[in-house]
C-alpha cells in the first residue's frame, strides 16, 4: 500500500507505516528472539536465590528460605573480600582508565599528518580483537617468573619482579593491561564525535587568537560533553562487574586477596567446591540489583550537574 507524499508521517496509519517498514521489523526479530531466549526466560531462576535448590525438586517444588542466602551474603569473610575488592578495582578503573581513551581521541585527531594518525589508531585499535585468553597466554610468556622479562631482568643483574603473585603489581597489571586493549577502541566513538564538530568553530577560534590548548579546552571538549557523560554512566552502571574475563584468566590463588572479585568468586563457589546455586544466586542477583541503583542514581546525578544523562531529556 502506497502512502501519498503530502501526507506528514504523523497522519499515515500506524498500520500503515509497520507495514512499510516490515523489512525492518523483520530483521528486528531475530535479536528480539535471542534476548527472549537468552536474557528473559532464564530470569525465572531468579527464585533459586529465595528457596533451598534441590535438583530432584527443581524450581517450583524446592522449600522457600525467604532471604536466608542474603544474610549469609554478609556473613561470608570470602565476600566482604569479593566485594571489596569489585569496588577497589572498578574505582579505580573509572579513575585511571575511563579519562585515556578521550585523552587519546583528542590526540589523535589533533596530528597534523592524518595518514599517520591512521596508522597509530590502526595500531592502538588491534589488540581490542584479541581475547583475553590469548592476552593471557602471551603475557605470562613475558612476565612469568620464567618468562622473557624476568629473564632479562636476571641477565642484567636485577632480582625477579612478581608480576602474578605480588598483589600491588598485579593489579597495576591489570588496569595497565586493560588500557593497552581497550582504550583504542573505545576512542572511536569520541573520535567520531570530533570529526562532528564544525570547522568553523575551530576557525573563528583560531581567528580570536586561541591556542591549540585553548581550541582544545573550549571547542572540543565542550562538544565531548554528551557522550561522556553517557559513557561514564553505563561505566557506573557497571561497577560490581570486575571484568570477570580480564581477572579470571591471569589470575591465582596467592593474589585472591586483592584480585577476587564477585565474579569470579561466583564462579568458584559454583563450579570449584560442591556447588550451591541457590546462594550463587543470591550474590548473582545482589550484584544487578547493586548495579541498577547506581546506574540510574548515576543518570539522575548527571542530569543534576550536566542537564544531560542516558535516560530521557535533560533535568528540568
Amino acid at each position: 500500500m502506497k502512502v501519498k507524499s503530502s501526507l506528514s508521517v504523523r497522519q499515515v496509519p500506524l498500520k500503515v507505516r509497520m507495514w512499510n517498514a516490515r523489512y525492518l521489523y523483520l530483521l528486528l526479530l531475530v535479536p528480539l528472539v535471542w534476548y527472549v531466549i537468552f536474557q528473559y526466560i532464564p530470569m525465572a531462576g531468579i527464585g533459586m536465590a529465595f528457596e533451598k535448590y534441590r535438583f530432584n525438586k527443581g524450581l517450583f517444588g524446592s522449600p522457600w528460605v525467604g532471604l536466608k542466602h542474603f544474610e549469609r551474603l554478609f556473613n561470608t569473610p570470602q565476600f566482604l573480600t569479593a566485594l571489596k575488592n569489585t569496588l577497589v578495582i572498578s574505582l579505580t578503573r573509572l579513575v585511571v582508565e575511563f579519562p585515556v581513551p578521550v585523552i587519546l581521541a583528542v590526540m589523535l585527531t589533533e596530528m597534523r599528518f592524518t595518514r599517520t594518525a591512521k596508522i597509530y589508531q590502526t595500531v592502538l585499535t588491534l589488540p581490542h580483537f584479541l581475547t583475553w585468553i590469548i592476552l593471557a597466554a602471551i603475557f605470562g610468556n613475558l612476565l612469568n617468573s620464567d618468562g622473557v622479562i624476568n629473564t632479562m631482568i636476571m641477565n642484567l643483574g636485577g632480582q625477579r619482579v612478581k608480576f602474578f603473585t605480588d598483589g600491588g603489581i598485579y593489579r597495576a597489571f591489570l588496569y595497565l593491561s586493560s588500557i593497552w586493549k581497550g582504550a583504542g577502541w573505545s576512542a572511536i566513538m569520541y573520535m567520531a564525535v570530533i570529526t562532528g564538530i564544525d570547522p568553523a568553530l575551530y576557525e573563528a577560534a583560531t581567528l580570536d587568537g586561541a591556542s591549540r590548548m585553548q581550541r582544545i579546552l573550549y571547542v572540543t571538549l565542550p562538544h565531548l560533553k554528551e557522550i561522556f557523560v553517557v559513557m561514564l554512566v553505563l561505566k557506573i552502571g557497571t561497577l560490581m562487574n570486575g571484568d570477570f574475563e580480564q581477572i579470571f584468566t591471569t589470575y591465582n590463588a596467592s593474589v585472591y586477596n586483592v584480585a577476587d572479585t564477585i565474579d569470579t568468586y561466583v564462579y568458584r563457589i559454583t563450579f570449584e567446591k560442591t556447588p550451591d546455586y541457590s546462594f550463587s544466586t543470591a550474590v548473582g542477583l545482589f550484584k544487578s540489583v547493586v548495579n541498577f541503583i547506581l546506574l540510574f542514581g548515576s543518570d539522575r546525578l548527571a542530569k543534576r550537574i550536566s542537564g544531560s544523562g542516558l535516560f530521557g531529556g535533560s533535568e528540568q
